[in-house]
């Protein structure tokens, strides 16, 4: 597999990154917050980058898709990570899109894929139902009803759950808590009878949302595949969003780094620079040595998800390593940026406080540090 972008993605790269830099600097995040948006993005921004092709990437020509797989995404979220720049492409296209690809029929395609491809339509994942990401532990229940299905419970920590058209809602079928076996996936209306949504605040103040289902009845053709066996396309969409998500840390880490490098460049001390004293240049070095190490986990990750010659658990591996590695290094970045930029560092004026608070809710979504050490050993 190859650790390195192809021409093609860095063409991608070049044109996310002049795009966002353009269109969403951190200034447009902080707005966001300032005005509470309640989507938590700028709708014109992303209907701008739909025309840009960033909805049709990972999905095949036949579904009026780019093909370009899921490392065609990699470029586009570090761009996103450099700029904090808030999009539903996490939620609508890596997650609910790919679950559509992998388990919808043709009718369900049809009638969502497409849609969200062209941005008409959004969609969310709801999997946890805890503080810490633990999908085998779905115990929100779907009971066979008639000719179709009841669910009952409750969904956390869905992301862009609001103001979306549908749900993709993991539901246990069968088994108990633990088991892989007997998850269900069921495509949820947003305005289905029964279904109640709010808000969740978060300290990035992106959208985040609760559903709570009281007895909300679903036909038959809400099911997406198999009855019960929901759980290799939920993991496989998961390891797409994880794999993301660890591109947006990397993206994040490496301008917290740039940053933190000028202002010890700039930033004098007793009539010297402080970046000449020995101590921060061992800490800024080990900061580079943990961007590199991540920068290899994720590509290999990124690779593995196109690579269909590689079993399920090689796969899982790699996706929980850049994960665990993207994740633990942005943490550790700001943090030290925070701290190199002296009392500044934890005032709301300097951008280093909104990347920090970005790092920590990106790096708990989808599994934090400890979940993806456990999965990684238990894989291995």
């Amino acid at each position: 597999m190859s650790l390195r972008y192809s021409d093609e993605q860095r063409l991608l790269a070049d044109s996310a990154r002049d795009f966002l830099a353009a269109r969403s600097p951190v200034s447009a995040q902080r707005r966001l917050r300032d005005e509470a948006v309640q989507a938590g993005f700028d709708a014109q921004l992303w209907r701008d980058a739909v025309e840009l092709g960033w909805s049709a990437i990972p999905f095949p020509e036949d579904f009026g898709g780019l093909d370009f797989g899921c490392k065609g995404l990699g470029p586009i979220f570090e761009s996103m990570g450099r700029n904090l720049a808030a999009t539903p492409l996490l939620s609508s296209v890596v997650l609910g899109g790919s679950l559509l690809h992998l388990a919808g029929n043709s009718t369900q395609q049809a009638q969502w894929l497409q849609a969200v491809i062209g941005g008409d339509r959004r969609l969310a994942l709801a999997v946890d139902e805890r503080s810490r990401h633990e999908p085998s532990h779905i115990a929100l229940e779907a009971k066979a009803e008639g000719q179709g299905y009841r669910l009952h419970g409750d969904k956390y920590w869905v992301v862009d759950g609001l103001g979306v058209d549908a749900y993709v809602v993991a539901a246990r079928t069968s088994g108990q808590p633990g088991d892989t076996r007997g998850i269900s996936l069921f495509l949820v209306p947003a305005n289905t009878p029964g279904l109640t949504v709010s808000a969740l605040s978060l300290i990035d103040s992106r959208n985040c949302a609760r559903l709570q289902l009281e007895g909300v009845q679903l036909g038959s053709d809400a099911l997406l595949g198999t009855l019960d066996e929901g759980w290799t396309a939920l993991e496989t969409a998961l390891d797409r969003g994880r794999a993301c998500l660890a591109a947006e840390l990397l993206g994040m880490a490496e301008q917290l780094f740039e940053t933190t490098l000028e202002y010890l460049k700039t930033r004098v001390q007793f009539d010297t620079a402080i970046g000449t004293f020995q101590v921060l240049q061992h800490r800024a070095a080990k900061m580079y040595v943990d961007l590199a190490l991540s920068r290899s986990a994720l590509m290999a990750a990124l690779a593995t998800l196109d690579d269909a010659s590689l079993d399920v658990g090689a796969r899982a591996r790699l996706v929980s390593l850049a994960k665990w590695k993207a994740g633990d290094t942005a943490v550790k970045v700001a943090n030290e940026a925070v701290q190199m930029h002296g009392g500044i560092g934890v005032t709301d004026e300097l951008d280093v406080g909104l990347y920090l608070k970005r790092v920590r809710v990106a790096q708990s979504c989808l599994g934090d540090r400890d979940f993806h050490c456990e999965r990684y050993a238990a894989l291995a």
